[in-house]
């Protein structure tokens, strides 16, 4: 089954089970594949879902820093909801320690020689590890051995 027919079975399983906070997330979820599909006229495949729900999350993230930072609790706690709900649609997330340890191979593997060579790095890094880990702590990592800090 793939994950676009996953959504929707859970999307019908939220129906029968008046979980509103659930069904409204996933319904999120699928107009974001939907307005995806239309406007580039594909069909999905499990890897672009992936991305979308990859995006969702970190607008997730977003708003709960900037609700915390207003003292808007009521609103940060529906986004960590949320959040809860998208992470569940991720494949399990990587350990620290196999995240550094793709990164170490990645720079073995494409020779580089310091900062100027983080794009030939990070090509190789990101489709092994996209929605498996924070590409923002992997890019912060890749600096880090490319400057040897």
């Amino acid at each position: 089954m793939s994950l676009k027919e996953q959504i929707t079975e859970d999307m019908k399983a939220a129906m029968r089970a008046k979980d509103a906070t659930r069904l409204q997330t996933i319904r999120l979820i699928l107009a974001e594949i939907k307005r995806k599909e239309v406007d580039e006229r594909i069909e999905l495949d499990d890897t672009q879902t992936q991305a979308i729900i990859e995006k969702m999350i970190k607008q997730r993230k977003d708003s709960i820093s900037q609700f915390e930072a207003g003292n808007r609790q009521d609103l940060a706690d529906i986004e960590k909801a949320e959040l809860a709900i998208l992470v569940a649609y991720m494949p399990a997330g990587l350990s620290d320690e196999e995240i550094a340890a793709e990164v170490a191979a990645a720079v073995a593997a494409s020779g580089a020689a310091g900062p100027q060579d983080m794009g030939k790095v990070m090509a190789i890094v990101k489709p092994k590890l996209a929605g498996r880990a924070d590409m923002t702590a992997v890019s912060a990592l890749v600096k880090k051995a490319l400057t040897g800090a």
